[in-house]
């Protein structure tokens, strides 16, 4: 059995992240991992962002979503879908309307995703600062 690892000295206020709920491991995988590989990506992240608000329609999406294609943007949808982030409603209009909208669910990882985006703005000219000097001495 490994020592349990020891907390962080120089923050006292860090949470030790393996003693936390989030990276226990149910014998599959532990939930951070999980949701990393839904919402880890620049996609999912940008539909998340752009349903926030209200449902929208898939073509009105993907002209909010610079750079996205039809296949990536339906692929993503599924993929949120199938998590229960987002919910597909289609309207029997003709032709068939089809809005995509944030699930409870979905517009509850607003608040994690949030105070992340809040890190990375605080930090982002830090971590450009050390990368450059990191590029530097390579």
């Amino acid at each position: 059995m490994n020592a349990p690892a020891k907390p962080d000295v120089t923050n006292p206020a860090a949470p030790l992240l393996q003693a936390t709920p989030g990276f226990e491991s149910d014998g599959r995988s532990c939930p951070i991992r999980d949701v990393l590989d839904r919402v880890g990506d620049t996609w999912s992240l940008m539909v998340i962002m752009n349903l926030q608000e209200r449902p929208v329609r898939f073509n009105a999406l993907k002209r909010t979503i610079e750079g996205i294609s039809q296949r990536m943007l339906t692929v993503t949808l599924r993929s949120l879908e199938r998590d229960g982030l987002v919910r597909r409603t289609v309207r029997p209009t003709t032709p068939p309307e089809v809005e995509y909208g944030l699930t409870e669910l979905g517009q509850s990882i607003a608040v994690p995703i949030g105070a992340l985006g809040s890190w990375a703005a605080t930090n982002r000219d830090q971590m450009r600062c050390a990368r450059d000097a990191f590029d530097a001495t390579a």
